[in-house]
């Protein structure tokens, strides 16, 4: 009996150590399937804690906001800028409240003049820090000329654009009579004429354009198409003229009929052959064959009566 209960006892311990071991397990593994994670390519990697990283505490964390005393002439301008704010961006504050365009504006701290990408926090600019505003001239000049600069390469651009437009309305024109042409059929060589000097006038308004850069390029291409059709009304002109030789040689070449005219006397055969009349009557009959005879050139014959 005793060995009994002694084997029943160690049997239940045995089975609640089992137990515990299995319990153990299966939180260590679930202990580690929540370190674990898988990533989308597959790979089996360590769990990040959003809460534990630096970089998402410090990006949760709220950026401070100081104010900073800006001096420009005789006035005193105080602005709200965020601490991680470059001075570029203070520079736009400060146009809105001053009128300064940013690229005029040099801003001094400590003495010494501030870049535009350069940041406050580095700088060591902090809450009510000091800053002094003044206008840069060379800069202003500088931005001036650019604007010009842009504004006149935008003004050749568009008359670029213009000149393309009126030579692709030229062009159909050209195409319309090079298909005419090439039918064999002629054209009024003035239609020839008028485009081609509408093509050289295009010619001149784009030599008159001075532009550097990508407007450059267009420029010399619309160049070379105007010159193309030019020359293909050249040619078109040279088809045109054989046209019209080809039309009118063989009118030249036929030599003119001469109008030869037989003048015929047939009065005179009707005297010769006719009835018997009054000597009245032969008498004026003789009498109008001889005006007749005098007066036209033709040969006389002489005739027998049988």
């Amino acid at each position: 009996m005793m060995r009994m209960r002694t084997m029943a006892r160690s049997s239940t311990s045995t089975t609640t150590t089992t137990m515990k071991e299995s319990i153990a397990t299966l939180a260590k593994r679930a202990a580690e399937e929540e370190v674990w994670e898988v990533r989308p390519c597959g790979m089996l990697v360590q769990k990040r804690d959003p809460d534990t990283e630096p970089a998402a505490a410090a990006a949760a964390a709220p950026v401070p906001t100081i104010r900073v005393r800006v001096k420009y002439e005789s006035a005193c301008y105080e602005i709200y800028v965020s601490s991680q704010a470059s001075f570029g961006d203070l520079k736009k504050l400060v146009a809105e409240q001053t009128g300064l365009h940013p690229q005029d504006q040099k801003i001094v701290f400590k003495d010494k003049e501030r870049d535009s990408r350069e940041y406050l926090d580095t700088a060591g600019v902090k809450d009510r820090a000091k800053l002094a505003l003044s206008a840069d001239p060379v800069a202003h000049a500088r931005r001036v000329l650019e604007m010009r600069r842009a504004a006149k390469a935008e003004k050749a651009a568009k008359s670029v654009s213009a000149v393309g437009s009126e030579v692709d309305k030229l062009s159909a024109k050209v195409s319309a009579l090079e298909t005419i042409v090439s039918k064999g059929k002629k054209v009024a060589d003035k239609d020839i004429l008028d485009l081609t000097e509408q093509l050289m006038n295009l010619l001149l308004r784009l030599d008159g354009i001075v532009i550097e850069g990508d407007v450059k390029i267009q420029k010399g291409k619309q160049v070379r198409r105007v010159q193309k059709y030019v020359e293909t009304l050249d040619v078109l002109k040279v088809k045109n003229a054989k046209i019209v030789t080809t039309l009118t040689n063989p009118q030249q070449q036929q030599p003119p009929q001469s109008a030869v005219v037989t003048a015929r006397e047939w009065e005179v055969f009707d005297s010769l052959f006719g009835p018997s009349t009054s000597s009245a009557e032969s008498t004026a009959t003789a009498t109008t064959t001889a005006s007749t005879a005098s007066s036209t050139p033709t040969p006389r014959f002489d005739w027998e009566l049988f």
